[in-house]
């Protein structure tokens, strides 16, 4: 099912996995500033637009593992869906050097329309197929680049962050992963745990079992590299859930 906010993959499948994708595209619906925010071509073709490689990723994934997925269809810089409402960057006006000129003004009712048209649709799309069994998993796909504007290059192939709510599923992927000679960032690049985030929404204030796995976009940058990792994390998810006893 595709609609303006989200787009839904195979959800009849029998999988107790859910894959989700929050920042699956760079896209801009015609009305907000007429389809642009106002930033170059390039700038949103870059990390701070969207999760590059991610969707692909997703998609691939839930295929192996013969699961559901759901993919956001509007640019993280136009609202974010992986932040709660009450968030101060749910709508970002500077991200990593680059001013966002349609955000920079936008008021009240502004965020309210976005929210309204596009963060709104796609979480209670992503509830209604996170509910749709009683023992649903929900495992998130990210992209993160590899070195931020100013700042040192990151390690990492792969980070699997994890709230410390929640530590059932991320130890034991982050063993699995490095055992596969992948380095694996524990809450790294980032913390684990964002109160309002889209886990902490749908996965810990339910109770449901999640992961959140974020891979190095120059790994998954083109199809071949969203295959190649498809296959590796479906190696190390499939049967995890089980051998966490869970």
């Amino acid at each position: 099912m595709t609609a303006e906010a989200f787009t839904t993959i195979g959800p009849a499948r029998d999988s107790r996995w859910l894959i989700t994708c929050d920042h699956a595209t760079n896209r801009v619906p015609d009305w907000v500033g007429g389809g642009s925010l106002g930033i170059a071509p390039a700038d949103m073709a870059r990390h701070i637009a969207y999760d590059v490689g991610a969707a692909g990723l997703a998609v691939r994934l839930a295929e192996r593992l013969g699961a559901p997925a759901i993919l956001s269809d509007f640019s993280r810089l136009v609202i974010d869906p992986n932040r709660g409402e009450d968030d101060p960057t749910l709508l970002m006006r500077l991200y990593d050097g680059t001013v966002i000129p349609a955000n920079r003004h936008a008021g009240p009712a502004e965020r309210e329309r976005r929210l309204d048209r596009l963060y709104r649709p796609y979480h209670a799309a992503y509830a209604a197929l996170a509910a749709a069994r009683p023992d649903r998993a929900i495992c998130a796909i990210h992209s993160f680049t590899r070195q931020l504007r100013g700042r040192p290059r990151r390690p990492w192939a792969v980070g699997v962050l994890y709230s410390h709510h929640d530590e059932r599923l991320g130890p034991p992927l982050i063993r699995e992963c490095r055992a596969q000679g992948w380095i694996t960032g524990d809450n790294e690049p980032y913390a684990g745990h964002l109160d309002g985030d889209s886990i902490d929404r749908h996965a810990l204030a339910h109770g449901r079992p999640n992961v959140l796995i974020e891979v190095r976009n120059d790994l998954i940058a083109d199809a071949e590299g969203q295959a190649l990792w498809a296959e590796r994390l479906a190696g190390v998810l499939d049967g995890l859930l089980g051998r966490c006893g869970l």
